[in-house]
């Protein structure tokens, strides 16, 4: 069964599924419908271009590396993100974020997910925003996180996974913020790393 999750809720991913060795983070929305009559004259945008980002800390919150639309894949290889999806179209997840957490360095900490947009289209134009947690192996949803909050915003921190000693931790953040690339946000993402 999945949780859905309101902002700064934490829950143990260990705890939904025995056995957890890779996950995927996947990021989904549709275009905003424009309403009105001035919108049915000037129409409203078609495509809306979002891009998933993670961001690996060690345990002083410290950079390690990014994964994005230019850096696919991590240094080490555990973590490969599906490509940059410049519309929003189809059902389902529009970008994916795969983390082998096996493979996983010891010294990585923290995964903090983000959002933005690099075209700098706001959140104003975007409806039905979610990041969710798959396990791999079952492809079943553990964790869900609806990005609700319409604003000019250009960017979000969605998402910590942590690392404990019981395992992995999931903490919905829902921070909005501007930037176009994932180093935009990283003095916000650093700031949301639970103690």
């Amino acid at each position: 069964m999945t949780i859905s999750l309101t902002k700064n809720q934490t829950i143990s991913l260990e705890k939904q599924t025995s056995g957890l060795s890779k996950i995927s983070m996947g990021l989904g929305w549709d275009v905003a419908k424009p309403s009105g009559f001035f919108a049915k004259l000037v129409g409203g945008a078609t495509e809306i271009d979002l891009d998933a980002s993670c961001i690996l800390f060690d345990a002083q919150k410290e950079v390690l590396d990014n994964i994005w639309f230019q850096q696919l894949q991590s240094k080490d290889g555990s973590i490969q993100h599906s490509g940059d999806n410049r519309t929003g179209e189809g059902d389902g997840d529009d970008e994916s974020i795969h983390v082998d957490l096996t493979r996983l360095p010891a010294k990585v900490q923290t995964l903090v997910f983000t959002v933005n947009s690099f075209q700098g289209q706001t959140f104003e134009k975007i409806d039905n925003a979610y990041c969710r947690i798959l396990d791999q192996s079952s492809r079943k949803e553990l964790a869900r996180f609806d990005l609700t909050g319409k604003g000019s915003h250009t960017g979000m921190v969605m998402a910590v996974l942590q690392r404990t000693s019981s395992g992995w931790n999931m903490t919905a953040i829902g921070t909005p913020t501007t930037g176009r690339t994932v180093q935009d946000l990283l003095r916000l993402a650093t700031q949301a790393i639970p103690a």
